[in-house]
Parts: structure tokens; sequence; C-alpha cells
């Protein structure tokens, strides 16, 4: 089974956020950029099919060369090989066109990408994905097993669980579940060391117009003063709540 696992470059949650050009443009001066969490679920369910059926396991990420440190991770973290699609990640339908080409390519039996990347939340590209190379699609994945073509997933739905059964090939949608949080690698020195050795290819984008553009970006209003009551004044804490907070 050949896997290829979709990697999204993103900025640390615990990074400060900020814009410029007008409110046009990421700022990414000072931030440390990570492996997108709903992908590093999805690679690490990977790794898992990679030493328990054999599989072959590739990591790609569309993008310039300034993703290529966390493919790396993705390589020391277990992957076998990685490709970097050289251009911009600009909007969802040309991110899925540029992976598309690559599942192509490499004739991949099943694509594991996160639900949605945490920095700009559009959640469009695997489906558009699944939809260019006609492969199954399951999305909020939070389990999934492979027997020879067949598929059993899990994913979830509003109040529960949903468990159904489809082939490869096979887009999926990995989030929190997929694996535990304690499954999670993290790099060793050994990785590390190995990474630098496998192969990382750059491919040349195919063309792709994207069919979006941000206009603007604005970050959430500051959080007002905090008003204490003294918890004797249940009266004052009603009329607070009522006339101020207007949430009662």
């Amino acid at each position: 089974m050949k896997i290829l696992v979709c990697i999204s470059h993103v900025p640390d949650t615990t990074s400060k956020i900020n814009f410029t050009d007008g409110d046009t443009k990421f700022d990414t001066n000072g931030v440390q950029f990570v492996i997108n969490p709903n992908d590093e679920f999805g690679l690490t369910r990977a790794m898992w099919f990679k030493e328990k059926q054999g599989a072959s396991v590739d990591v790609v990420n569309v993008g310039g060369s300034e993703t290529e440190p966390t493919l790396r991770k993705a390589l020391a973290i277990g992957a076998d090989s990685a490709i970097r699609v050289n251009t911009p990640a600009t909007d969802g339908y040309a991110v899925a066109k540029q992976l598309a080409s690559v599942v192509k390519d490499g004739g991949y039996d099943l694509v594991i990408a996160g639900r949605e990347s945490i920095d700009y939340n559009g959640g469009m590209v695997p489906g558009m994905l699944a939809a260019m190379i006609g492969a199954n699609f399951v999305t909020n994945c939070i389990s999934l097993d492979v027997d020879g073509t067949s598929a059993k997933a899990v994913r979830e739905i509003d109040g529960g669980k949903e468990t159904v059964s489809t082939s490869l090939p096979l887009v999926i949608g990995g989030q929190k579940g997929l694996v535990e949080e304690s499954d999670l690698r993290i790099p060793n020195m050994r990785g590390i060391m190995m990474a630098r050795k496998k192969p990382l290819t750059v491919v040349e984008p195919t063309d792709a117009n994207a069919e979006t553009k941000a206009v603007s970006f604005e970050k959430p209003a500051p959080k007002g003063a905090v008003k204490l009551v003294d918890a004797n004044n249940i009266d004052e804490l009603v009329s607070l709540l009522h006339n101020e907070a207007k949430v009662i």
C-alpha cells in the first residue's frame, strides 16, 4: 500500500499573529512553524500502517523552500520520502489541484490529509482532492483500518460517531482521535540524522488558477475589562448580565 500524507506548514498556536500591508498579508517575522496538528495525527496513523502492514509513506507539501524544515521533521518522524510542490499555497482549489497531480503521478492508494489546517481553517482541500482524482472520501475521520483494498473508517458526526465501509483509493480528512495524543512521535536524534539522507524532491507546479483571494484579515477584538461583583450581591449580578452582557 502506497500512502501519501499531506503536510501543511502552519504557525505554532502559541505564536503572536500580526498582519502587514494594510492587513492583507500574514506577518511571518518571529513566527515558529510546525506540522499542522490534524496532519500530524494522520502522519502518525500512516506510521502504524508502515510498521504493521509494510506500507510505504511519502509526505507532500505545497509551498516555498521555507516549508522544508517542516517536511524534514515529517521525515524524521518516519516518512520514507518527501515532495514539495514549488508554489505558494494560495487557496484551497489551487492546492488541491497541485496535490491531485502528485497523487496521479505517484499512484497512491491512500491519501491522508488533515480535516483542516489551523491557519486558514478552510477544510476544502481533502474533499476537492478526492473529487479530482476520483477517489472515495471520508472526512472528520477518527479511526481507520485497511484490509487489502477494503477500508473501515469511523467519522465524527454531530452528537455521535458514524462507521463507514469503503474501498481504496481513498482520501481521508483526519483529526484528533485518529490516534491518541500520547501516540504522537517526537523525532529522536537518530531520526533527525536519517531524515537528512532521505529524498526531498522539489517538483514544479501544474497550471492552476486560484479561485479565491484574501481581501483582508482582522484579529478578534480585545477582551473588555473584567467587572467583579460581590458574591452576596445577586441582584447586581443579574442586572449586569441582563443589561450589559445581554446574555440573559
